[in-house]
């Protein structure tokens, strides 16, 4: 896509930063008008100079015109560093928004590692757009019109000369641009690839140490980065010879103007004032041109970041729901029509048609990748159906709130995630208000407290990153905590028991009874026992739902 000096899709996006955008093109303004009037000054100053007196006005006049624009530099410095802080911050909730909207699929389907470079590393490389650039940017439209609006008054043909030359700078910035920008954007993919590489490489450490494959991977990051280096060295060999040609081209055209003036001043065509007013104002002329060419390369990371920020929201699928919209009641029929989730590679679902009662116990079996993941996907609006529809109590998941639908869900994953924060917090996530009875009644009801009572702070010991330091059973009791506090009319359990040794499944198991009593369940399992105490057992395969005929003993029988 082509880089545009300033793209207008971040007024829509940002309408915060409208004003402080506006502020600063209104300093821009004045400082062109201080640039003038400095310069009027110290002309008027100087060829007093000539005579022996000192013009006691115009020594005031320059005196303030310069204290002036050092308070105009300090106020567009203060506004544009504002507005870069308003654009990073709403950019970055933009890009947290699409992940809880669009949920885990969408962020695979990204990569994470290049989510976090782009949300991080790549949005920080705005600050030099908006407070080094974009204020350069205003002041070379402002400065040069006042300028050759100036001397036009003055010396009409010293400003036609700057008329003509003017345009050469922004015509050879623009060449050297466009190889800049296809420079910078490989430089920022080969950035994108390393961040989301070294994330995976860190998440798969044990792993890659296990099969020996660690150094390998070092030696992969190694190249990956020495590539990024080498197109940084090749983005920063044309910033460096785009300023070299700049200022080649601002110089010839200065003397282009400057010989002229000194014949005309000579020969006694021009007057001394008039002459040093010329020759003071022509470089400003070029000045905010030859600094916004250079600093437009400098800020070009921070422009191929902002690009794909705005490419990356705009290319995210719909979410499943509104965030304003009707709420569905989880103590209602849950029923799939029709659905089919196809994705790029694969079709998870084909035609399914399930109702689920109220207070229903269902178990979903069948091989991995079946489907049955994507089932709870489904209703935890993670996923949209490609076809077909899912209603609770009548309501399309399509036109409800999902916020409030997911408020009525209590969800068991495979891997519970725990965040680096105290066991509480953990606990507490989706109800960070509850008060401490029923924090400890769904410590208990989970099977918790013995491993409370060997933690050092109890529940106020702070978790490693991921839950580090609690096993794998432990996890789990934390996640089915979460589910009990959370006391939902809808249970979602993601295979609870895998990879937890025996001891840990019948516990685990025993907290899983207590948490689906009286509750409208959907039990993903793999072991036997999770099939027990079902109503109905499912089979999931090939994307297809068949139901098993329960005994009547309540034990499954195919």
């Amino acid at each position: 896509m082509k880089r545009r000096p300033f793209d207008p899709r971040l007024l829509r996006r940002v309408p915060a930063a409208r004003r402080d955008l506006s502020l600063l093109a209104l300093l821009g303004v004045l400082a062109a008008a201080l640039v003038v009037a400095q310069a009027t000054a110290l002309a008027a100053l100087l060829a007093t100079a000539f005579d022996g007196r000192l013009d006691r006005p115009a020594l005031a006049g320059f005196v303030a015109t310069v204290g002036a624009r050092a308070l105009l530099v300090w106020a567009q410095g203060t506004v544009a560093a504002r507005v870069a802080a308003i654009v990073k911050a709403a950019l970055r909730e933009d890009l947290l928004g699409a992940v809880g909207r669009h949920g885990p699929g969408w962020v695979a389907g990204q990569r994470a590692g290049q989510l976090a470079t782009l949300a991080g590393r790549g949005l920080d490389a705005l600050d030099a757009y908006f407070t080094g650039y974009l204020p350069q940017l205003v002041l070379s439209v402002t400065v040069p019109l006042a300028v050759l609006a100036r001397i036009g008054l003055a010396d009409w043909s010293s400003a036609v000369i700057i008329a003509l030359t003017l345009p050469l700078i922004p015509i050879f910035g623009a060449l050297l641009g466009w190889q800049a920008q296809a420079a910078t954007e490989r430089q920022w993919r080969r950035l994108s690839l390393l961040g989301g590489h070294f994330l995976d490489m860190v998440a798969g450490l044990a792993t890659l140490r296990a099969f020996g494959r660690a150094r390998a991977q070092v030696e992969v990051v190694r190249r990956m980065a020495d590539g990024h280096r080498v197109a940084t060295m090749r983005t920063l060999r044309i910033a460096f010879l785009s300023a070299l040609v700049l200022e080649l081209v601002a110089t010839l055209s200065v003397a282009l103007v400057a010989v002229p003036v000194g014949i005309r001043l000579l020969g006694g065509g021009l007057a001394l004032q008039t002459a040093l007013l010329v020759l003071l104002l022509t470089p400003e002329a070029y000045l905010p041109l030859r600094a916004a060419g250079s600093r437009f390369h400098a800020s070009m990371e921070g422009l191929a970041a902002l690009n794909e920020a705005f490419e990356v929201e705009a290319g995210a699928p719909s979410p499943v729901g509104r965030t304003a919209g009707v709420v569905p009641d989880g103590r209602g029929e849950i029923r799939f029509e029709s659905v089919t989730v196809a994705y790029e590679r694969t079709t998870a679902l084909r035609d399914v048609t399930l109702t689920v009662r109220p207070g229903e116990r269902i178990a979903i079996v069948g091989p991995s990748g079946a489907g049955k993941s994507t089932l709870l996907g489904l209703l935890l609006g993670f996923v949209a159906p490609t076809s077909g529809r899912v209603t609770v109590d009548g309501v399309d998941l399509a036109d409800a709130d999902l916020d409030a639908w997911r408020r009525q869900l209590a969800w068991v994953p495979q891997r519970a995630h725990l965040f680096a924060t105290s066991l509480t917090d953990n606990i507490q996530l989706g109800a960070p208000d509850t008060p401490e009875p029923a924090l400890a009644a769904a410590v208990r009801d989970a099977a918790l407290d013995d491993v409370v009572a060997g933690l050092p702070d109890g529940l106020d010991t702070v978790l490693g990153e991921r839950g580090h330091g609690l096993s794998s059973g432990q996890r789990q009791r934390v996640a089915l905590a979460r589910a009990f506090l959370r006391d939902a009319p809808v249970v979602l359990l993601d295979e609870p028991t895998a990879r937890l040794d025996s001891a840990s499944e019948a516990v685990v198991l025993a907290a899983t009874r207590r948490l689906v009593a009286g509750r409208t369940a959907l039990l993903v399992a793999h072991r036997p026992a999770l099939l027990e105490d079902a109503d109905r057992i499912l089979r999931i395969e090939d994307g297809r739902v068949t139901e098993l005929t329960p005994a009547p003993t309540g034990k499954a029988t195919r």
